[in-house]
């Protein structure tokens, strides 16, 4: 969070020790794609690229990527609603 501080929630979303860069067409996710590898360069950040994923659309930690942008994937939230309710505290 250190590293990347300035672009959370701007050009990238972070999800414990992975993150999503993206942007509003291909050329600005590509743009910002520089910017953080950059930022990994210039703090001697490490990546695994055996780790490394890009696509133009797919599902990853629980969003829908695509270019409409990020958003919940509806499948979740379906199961999630179809949940009966809670009987008690644990439940």
């Amino acid at each position: 969070m250190a590293i990347f501080h300035d672009m959370v929630e701007r050009i990238i979303k972070e999800f414990m020790d992975n993150f999503l860069v993206f942007g509003p067409s291909f050329d600005a996710c590509l743009h910002n794609l520089n910017l953080v590898l950059q930022r990994c360069e210039d703090t001697n950040l490490v990546l695994n690229w055996e780790n490394v994923i890009s696509w133009k659309e797919g599902i990853l930690l629980g969003r829908r990527i695509s270019k409409k942008g990020i958003e919940m994937d509806r499948v979740k939230i379906e199961i999630i609603e179809k949940l009966p309710p809670s009987t008690n505290v644990r439940g």
